[in-house]
């Protein structure tokens, strides 16, 4: 089955009883694993801009995400709390600190945004753990995904899952580029997932459908909420449809044992044609076209089989609309 990772991010907006709840809605609308953002400002962004005049302006990204975060404590309070209700904690790391703090809290996966594709460094740090690493591929060229799979792989790490992202939030189904998905799978025979930031369903049962072994959706408990991903996640109702599609559609991709499910052979028996009597045949007459009429339901005789039969002598009478028997006739 495919892992479904519900991407908390920020969307907690600094508040960890917000965290937990997105970690109960996980759980209810059926992910595999919560995941959340793990930013510290001071590891990915300047505090400042300077300007050519000589001055600085406060960079306000900075100061909104000192606001939105989380302690390295309740962060390992909330990896307790994932343990307690089932699921998987893991979060999107940005530097070293953080992922010091993923080792310490025993994580499954790593995961590296797209940001961070071509930070080979960054890439090293985070394989030389030891732990899945999860990376998404958005803005990326295919030079910097072999590039980044080279600087993860050369620490000894294969455990590598390359995630198809297109970086664009919202993006438009159409402009979501998924046959890359399969380009991704032939040429480094890696699990490959897909960061889905489109606003319906149809993406995800594509990509499950080009064998996706990931699927991330960014899950927030109101979109109109102040944040930086709360307007195009989804609230849990809406999570709840998306995860129950991606099953669906799993489900609809698996090969059967038989071609003919036993619905399917209930179906045939009274949808398929076969041959029949169109009137009463006497014994020791000879069956000719007229004779016969090929309709519904199905029995004896398929309807390919009717030249096994004309010209042939009858040995035991038909009644009209009798089904015919080739042990009838000789």
């Amino acid at each position: 089955m495919i892992h479904i990772i519900a991407e908390a991010g920020n969307n907690h907006n600094g508040k960890i009883g917000i965290a937990k709840k997105l970690v109960d809605e996980a759980v209810l609308v059926g992910a595999d694993s919560v995941k959340f953002q793990i930013i510290y400002p001071e590891g990915l962004y300047l505090p400042e801009f300077y300007t050519e005049i000589g001055g600085y302006t406060i960079n306000e990204v900075y100061e909104k995400r000192k606001q939105f975060m989380l302690t390295d404590d309740e962060y390992r309070d909330l990896a307790a709390y994932c343990s307690q209700k089932g699921i998987v904690f893991s979060a999107s790391v940005f530097d070293k600190r953080g992922l010091q703090l993923l080792q310490e809290l025993n994580v499954s996966y790593i995961k590296i945004a797209s940001c961070d594709l071509n930070n080979y460094g960054f890439l090293n740090q985070a394989a030389a753990t030891g732990k899945r690493i999860i990376v998404s591929t958005g803005m990326a060229s295919m030079y910097e995904i072999e590039q980044a799979v080279q600087a993860l792989t050369s620490t000894g790490n294969s455990d590598i899952v390359l995630m198809h992202c297109v970086s664009v939030y919202p993006c438009n189904t159409e402009n979501m580029n998924l046959r890359f998905i399969s380009e991704l799978k032939n040429k480094f025979g890696l699990p490959v997932g897909f960061s889905d930031h489109s606003e319906s369903n149809l993406a995800a049962v594509i990509a499950t459908a080009l064998g996706v072994d990931y699927l991330e959706k960014h899950l927030t408990m109101d979109r109109k909420q102040d944040g930086f991903d709360h307007a195009y996640a989804q609230e849990p109702e809406m999570m709840k449809q998306y995860i129950e599609t991606v099953r669906i559609a799993e489900r609809a991709l698996q090969q059967q044992t038989e071609k003919l499910s036993d619905a399917e052979k209930t179906v045939k028996s009274r949808a398929r044609r076969s041959v029949y009597a169109a009137r009463d045949i006497e014994a020791g007459e000879t069956i000719v076209e007229q004779d016969l009429l090929i309709v519904r339901p199905e029995a004896a005789i398929d309807p390919g089989e009717v030249g096994d039969l004309l010209g042939k002598t009858v040995t035991t009478p038909f009644a009209k609309f009798e089904s015919l028997a080739k042990s009838k006739v000789k």
